[in-house]
Formats: structure tokens, C-alpha cells, sequence
């Protein structure tokens, strides 16, 4: 990625002159990137939409049918140009549901209706309201179609039949075991192997065999062995075209209709925009950036979606979604238009018209395994672990619980219901707890002030003393009317009968107290939790100033950069904070700094080190550069302030730990990704080259690009900034007297990751020890001290 000036600009198209000849016809033209795409993805939907066609007990070509719309429909009409669309593994359970209360023509009616419900949607901009829905729900939502689907395949898997509803094929399941069929199982056994073991295959002869898909060769074998050994078992029986069944009039009450159509509608949105919006993820993830690719129009790949759906209804396929699996391996394969999504369904389309024997030849066991597969990968590991983190696991659970054994509208109406309940919960969960000492009072206040916590305050309030010394500490980012009147009555009561009342923060530094709210005179330093509920605006003048305007007269007019403004922050600072923190300063001042730590960061304006750290006066000694660079020791050509820094820090200090930070949109990432051989030698770019290794890291095949709390970054601006920081604390380990330290057990080195827009820390797991290759920032949650999450 580069910068273009007028200069450097290459491949100009050619200006035709007015009266030139024009030029020849447009041909459609196909890179040869996606025409390889193109084949690496039919090569695993051709065997998985057969496989769901059977999971859900519809005629086989109906998967075909699908995939070849979900292709060439939604690959034309969608906004996510790498998308694959298909029969995907989450309709599996909805549709064979329909399937067996409806019958197969009124199903292909209900999924023509469906997507026009989604066209509709569409139209009404709608599709990011799907994404408002909570990660826990839909990963719940998708492991307990996954857990539906693997036990209702196990039957087949067994030489059985399953049974309508995943708690009765856990009933039957004895039964089943009792009464296996030895080539069904033995099949079944084989596709399983190989699809666990092709992957891992060793050596250059194992990557070139992993080009063709685990899921092809899976089936391909087993069907090969049933064969060439005359195996008796099902196979595949796909029906003369001219016999296909296409959609009637739908047959069955209108609510049982609706509700059919609704969760198709709402399982197939759901599934495809969360889909389009981790394709765009995987494309910026690439080497280039995902450079010339679009990122996902959410609302035209809506529209896209419903156009598939009303087309495989019509024609007799199966609902259609966007399939996770299938985006990856396009993505992966190096797709770079809509054009390898368009192909691949056209290369369904010439299968299923001229492979016909050869499909009739496959194993329905084989298949059944391999749909088996899926549903339990379905059920990741890694979502377990981010709800865990997150503590969504009881929503997670819940809506997992909800699809096995009612089904998938109540399993998500239930992870819903118990999200909000936790959330209130958690809005709710107030602690309040009380220490007397040396004659005071100290009331702590954990958490969110509502008008729920009021009874527990009021009581804990009025418990105190009359005539005390009282410290209120609250640690928490809100308060609401009934909470903030509670407080303040009960302090003028207090201050009326003779005691004192000091408001602090959870660092024990006082904050402005809430006063009563006819107290005019109350000064307010800044916006606190309860300031809503005060006449009060941040940053506006006394009306006692003489050089206040009149607001009757003179009409607002925003705050202007100029040299006034200092000095007004300036005067601030003398008039209410000095007051607060001089005897601190006064005994730093007497003692000398002892901080704790050495905080190397970035030099731009939005980076606050002591609010993100929540950090006082002699905390930390902090180090800002450009883009928070450590040079490698005799790499800093004249300039030893940082080497002097981290010397001093280390050896005369003797601090405990060292963090290095960066953040999101750092312009001096953004410059090194920018920079070119011939830019001039300005003073910019000599400090930038410091921060070439983490560039050159970034693009190394030999370390894994670094992750942030479980997700890759966005863009290669973050992945910059994230690799910056792992290579920064590289070069801190070159320093003589920190590896001293470090080898002493007395130093420790952390990395930590600032995302401005979200306003939330990253810190980076395992920088005690040497990096590995698989370096990840773990989100730092709002109730765990950094250490505890640094841990996890």
C-alpha cells in the first residue's frame, strides 16, 4: 500500500481523444484467481449440499438446487462480493421440520415467501439491526443446531433411521446401538478418518494433497471402497430432472405458515450477514489487505439473499444462506471478484446434469458422517471460551439448551430473554460495603447507582452515625434521579448535624461531592455520574467572571484552539484541582518518584495515559514517541533519549515493569505502511525506520499475525499496530540491564493495546516469557483489574 502523487502514478488509462476509433467490444474476462477459487469451492459444496439434502430428508437435487442458486443468484445480486451462498448446515433442523409437518412443495413455498420477506427487510434498510443480536445467542444458536444435527445423523451413521426431534434420537440411541449395521458403520468410520486426518498430513507431498478438499476426498473413498467391495449399503438416488418437485400452494394453518416463514426469514438474515461481516474480516486479513474487494453492502447482500431464496423456493431447492465454510475456503483460495462465487455455482449446475451416475454412486452413510462432522464442528471451542471470558456463558448455554429441546425460535427467544436478565442483573449488581477507621467512616459503593440499589444505600446510609466523618467512595459510571437525591438529602442532613462528607473515586482522590440541588453556589469541577442530574454544563463559565459573556446578549459560540484556551485551562487548574492533589505533590516533592512502572507510548494527542491507566502523580514514568518506538540498542544515530529513558528507569528507578502501547489509527503506523524507497530522508521518516522490523515482521511467513481478543484486526493498520507492539517489546529484551532484570525475575515486560474509538484495553497474554508465534491481546473487562485479565 502506497501513497500516490502525481509523480508516482502508474498505469494511467489512456485519455481517448474525441475523434479517436472506439475500441473493441467488452469480454467478460475472469482472473485466474477466481477461476481456481471457483473449483476449490465446488469441490466441497457438491458433497455438502448433498449431505443436507439428505440431513433434512428433502429430494437430493434440492441441495443441488440450492447451491447452484445460492452461487450464480446471490453471487450476482449480493453486497458481499466473496460470499458463498448455499444449503447451509444451520437451516438443517428448521427445514426438516417443515419438511415433516408440511410436506416438501408447501416447504419450497414457505422459502419463496421467505425471501420475499427478506426483500422486503431489504428495502426497509434493516440489516444491521441482525447484528445487534448477541455473539452468545448466535453462537448458542448455531452449537445447538450443530448438537441437533449430529445426534439426528448418528442414526444413519449406525445403519438406522432418525427419529423427529433430538431429544428422541437420544432416547432411540440405545436402541440403535444395539442394532448397528457393520458396513454402514464401517463406511461411516472410514469418511470420518480421513476427514480428521487429511488436513494433517506432513511433508511438501501432505500441502500439495491438502489442496483438494478433506470433504471431497472423505466421500470420493468411501463411495471408491463401497464399490470396487460390493458393499450393500444406501446410496445416493437422484430422480430423473423431468420428475423434480416444485413449490404448490402452501397446505396448513396461517400461524404454523407464518412461523415457518419467520424463522427461515430470521435464521438465514441472521446467518448471512454475520457471515458477510467475518468474510470482510478474513479479506483484510490477507497480505494485501484485501486491496480492489469491497467490503460487505449489508442491505443489498440482504436483497441478494432473498432474490436466492425466492428462485430455489421456485425451482425446488432448498433455503439458501450465506455458508461460513465455503466464504473461507473462497477467501483462502484467493478470490478476487463475485466472479468465483458465480462459477462455482455454474459448475453445480454442469454436475448435477452430467455427473448423475457418478453421484448415484456415493454411500449415504459416508454422507450422513460427514454432515455429522460439520454439526459437532459447529459447536467451536473457541466461542465456548470467548462467552466464558466474556461471562455470556449462562446465555450461551441457555439458548443452546433452547434449540435441542424446543426448537430454534424459542432457543433464541430464550438466550434473549436470559441476555437481558443478566443484563439487568448486572446493571443492578450493587455492592455496598462499610469500614470504620481512625474515627471515619468509609462507605464503598461497587457498581451502577439505580433506583434499584436505593433501599440497600438508604439503609446503609443512615446507619452511620450523626455528626461522623464520612467518606463515600463510588466506583461506577452511573447514577440515576432516585439514586443521586438519596445521596444528597441524606448528605445535607448530615452536614446539618454537624458531620463532614468527602466524595471520592475508587483511587481515593476527592471528586466534587453531590450537593443539594439548591445549592447554587456548589462548584462543579467536571461531569461526574450524577451531573444530569444538576443545572450544570462542563466547561462553562461562571457567571461571577468579569470576563464571562452575557448570555442574554451574546449567543453561544464554539470553543476556539487558540492560546486563551491554555491559559483558561491553566487558571482550572489553580482554581480546583490544585487545591485536591497539592499535598500529594508536596510529598512527592519531599520523597522524590518511586513509580511503579515504565509506560513507553505514542506520542498523539488522544492517547490520555493517566485516564486509560487510571494512574496518579509519581505512578508511572512515561515515555511518548512517535508511534512508541524502541530503538534496537546502537540503532539511535545521535538520539539516546529513549536508551536514556529505559536506562534510568531501570537501573536508578528500579521500576517493576515495563508496558509499551500503542492504539488504533496511529498515523505513524499508517506512514510506515505508506512509505516508499524513494520517499526524501525527512527527520519523520529517519525515526520511522526503528519500526521497520515490526513491518517486516508483519509480512513474515515465520510468526502468525497477532490477534485481538480472539478476532483478527480489522485492517492492516491494526495488524501494524498490534505487531508493533510484540516487536517493540523484542527490542526492549536487547537492553543489557533489562534482560538483566528479566533474568533476575525481577522485571516484567507487557504489551498493551488502545482501541480510541471503542475506548477499551487490550493486554497482550504471556509477555512474561519469550513471545510464541500465536501472540494474542485479551480484552481488559470493566470489573477485572488488569492483572486478572492479563492472566486470562
Amino acid at each position: 500500500m502506497t501513497l500516490c502523487t502525481p509523480d508516482r502514478i502508474t498505469n494511467r488509462p489512456e485519455v481517448q481523444r474525441p475523434h479517436s476509433p472506439p475500441d473493441g467490444p467488452r469480454r467478460f474476462r475472469v482472473p485466474g484467481a477466481d477461476l481456481s477459487a471457483s473449483v476449490a469451492v465446488f469441490l466441497i459444496a457438491l458433497p455438502l449440499s448433498l449431505g443436507i439434502a439428505l440431513a433434512t430428508g428433502a429430494p437430493l437435487q434440492a441441495g443441488l438446487v440450492a447451491a447452484a442458486v445460492g452461487g450464480i443468484v446471490a453471487g450476482r445480486f449480493g453486497g458481499a462480493p466473496l460470499q458463498v451462498s448455499g444449503p447451509a448446515a444451520g437451516l438443517t433442523v428448521v427445514t426438516a421440520e417443515l419438511i415433516q409437518r408440511y410436506g416438501w412443495r408447501t416447504t419450497c413455498a414457505i422459502t419463496v415467501l421467505a425471501g420475499l420477506t427478506q426483500l422486503a427487510l431489504s428495502a426497509l434498510r434493516v440489516a444491521r439491526s441482525a447484528l445487534a443480536v448477541s455473539p452468545a445467542i448466535v453462537h448458542g444458536m448455531v452449537a445447538g443446531i450443530g448438537v441437533t444435527i449430529a445426534l439426528a445423523q448418528l442414526h444413519i451413521v449406525l445403519g438406522g433411521t432418525p427419529q423427529s426431534s433430538a431429544v428422541d434420537n437420544v432416547l432411540g440411541l440405545p436402541a440403535q446401538l444395539a442394532d448397528i449395521h457393520p458396513a454402514a458403520l464401517a463406511l461411516s468410520a472410514l469418511t470420518v478418518a480421513v476427514l480428521l486426518c487429511w488436513p494433517r498430513l506432513p511433508g511438501r507431498a501432505g500441502r500439495l494433497a491438502r489442496m483438494v478438499p478433506a470433504a471431497l476426498v472423505a466421500v470420493a473413498g468411501a463411495t471408491a471402497v463401497a464399490t470396487f467391495a460390493g458393499i450393500a449399503v444406501p446410496r445416493v438416488d437422484l430422480p430423473s430432472w423431468s420428475s423434480h418437485a416444485l413449490p404448490g400452494l402452501p397446505e396448513g394453518p396461517v400461524l404454523g405458515i407464518a412461523a415457518g416463514v419467520l424463522t427461515i426469514t430470521l435464521v438465514t438474515s441472521v446467518q448471512s450477514l454475520l457471515s458477510a461481516v467475518a468474510v470482510d474480516k478474513l479479506v483484510a486479513a490477507r497480505p494485501d489487505g484485501g486491496q480492489g474487494v469491497p467490503r460487505a453492502a449489508l442491505d443489498r447482500e440482504l436483497a441478494g439473499q432473498g432474490a436466492a431464496n425466492v428462485v430455489s423456493g421456485a425451482l425446488g431447492g432448498l433455503p439458501v444462506a450465506g455458508v461460513a465454510v465455503r466464504s473461507v475456503a473462497n477467501v483462502s483460495a484467493g478470490a478476487k471478484t463475485r466472479a468465483s462465487t458465480m462459477l462455482h455455482g455454474l459448475w453445480i449446475v454442469l454436475a448435477a446434469l452430467l455427473l448423475v451416475p457418478l453421484l448415484d454412486l456415493i454411500p449415504l452413510p459416508a454422507l450422513a458422517a460427514l454432515v455429522m462432522v460439520v454439526g459437532i464442528q459447529m459447536v467451536s471451542i473457541t466461542h465456548i471460551r470467548t462467552v466464558t471470558q466474556h461471562r455470556e456463558v449462562v446465555v450461551y448455554a441457555a439458548t443452546v439448551a433452547g434449540v435441542v429441546l424446543v426448537g430454534i425460535l424459542e432457543g433464541v427467544a430464550l438466550g434473549i430473554a436470559v441476555a437481558v436478565a443478566v443484563s439487568l442483573h448486572r446493571l443492578a449488581r450493587t455492592r455496598i460495603t462499610r469500614e470504620d477507621k481512625d474515627g471515619r467512616h468509609l462507605l464503598r459503593v461497587r457498581g451502577q447507582l439505580t433506583f434499584l440499589a436505593v433501599p440497600r444505600l438508604s439503609r446503609a446510609l443512615h446507619q452511620l452515625p450523626y455528626g461522623s466523618d464520612v467518606v463515600v467512595e463510588l466506583d461506577g459510571s452511573f447514577m440515576d434521579h432516585a439514586a443521586y437525591e438519596t445521596l444528597s438529602d441524606w448528605a445535607a442532613g448530615h452536614l446539618a448535624h454537624g458531620g463532614t462528607v468527602e466524595t471520592t473515586g475508587p483511587s481515593g482522590v476527592r471528586i466534587a461531592e453531590p450537593a443539594p440541588a439548591d445549592a447554587s453556589a456548589a462548584a462543579h469541577t467536571c461531569c461526574r455520574p450524577w451531573t444530569p442530574w444538576h443545572n450544570h454544563q462542563c466547561g462553562e463559565q461562571p457567571a461571577d467572571r468579569p470576563d464571562a459573556p452575557d448570555e442574554s446578549t451574546e449567543p453561544a459560540e464554539p470553543r476556539r484552539a487558540t492560546g486563551l484556551h491554555l491559559a483558561s485551562g491553566i487558571g482550572k487548574f489553580q482554581r480546583n484541582t490544585a487545591p485536591l492533589v497539592r499535598d500529594e505533590l508536596a510529598r512527592l516533592a519531599r520523597e522524590g518518584q518511586t513509580p511503579s512502572q515504565l509506560f513507553l507510548t505514542c506520542a498523539d494527542s488522544r492517547l490520555v495515559t493517566s485516564m486509560i491507566t487510571s494512574s496518579g502523580p509519581g505512578d508511572l514514568f512515561t515515555v511518548r514517541n512517535v508511534g512508541n518506538l524502541v530503538p534496537l540498542p546502537g540503532e539511535e544515530s545521535g538520539d539516546d533519549s529513549v536508551a536514556a529513558a529505559i536506562e534510568y528507569a531501570v537501573e536508578v528507578l528500579r521500576v517493576a515493569s515495563i508496558t509499551v502501547c500503542g492504539h488504533s489509527g496511529c498515523g505513524a503506523m499508517q506512514a510506515l505502511l505508506s512509505g516508499g524507497p524513494d520517499d526524501p530522508p525527512t527527520p519523520l521518516r529517519r525515526w520511522l525506520r526503528h519500526g521497520r522490523p515490526s513491518l517486516e515482521r508483519m509480512v513474515s511467513r515465520r510468526h502468525a499475525w497477532a490477534r485481538i481478543s480472539g478476532r483478527l484486526p480489522a485492517d492492516a493498520v491494526e495488524q501494524l499496530c498490534l505487531t508493533n507492539v510484540v516487536q517493540q517489546l523484542d527490542h526492549l529484551r536487547a537492553y543489557e540491564p533489562v534482560a538483566r532484570r528479566l533474568a533476575e525475575g525481577t522485571l516484567t515486560l507487557h504489551g498493551m493495546y488502545f482501541h480510541v474509538g471503542e475506548a477499551q484495553a487490550y493486554l497482550l497474554s504471556g509477555t512474561d516469557e519469550v513471545h510464541s508465534y500465536d501472540d494474542v491481546f485479551t480484552q481488559v473487562m470493566p470489573t477485572e483489574p488488569l492483572e486478572t485479565a492479563r492472566a486470562s
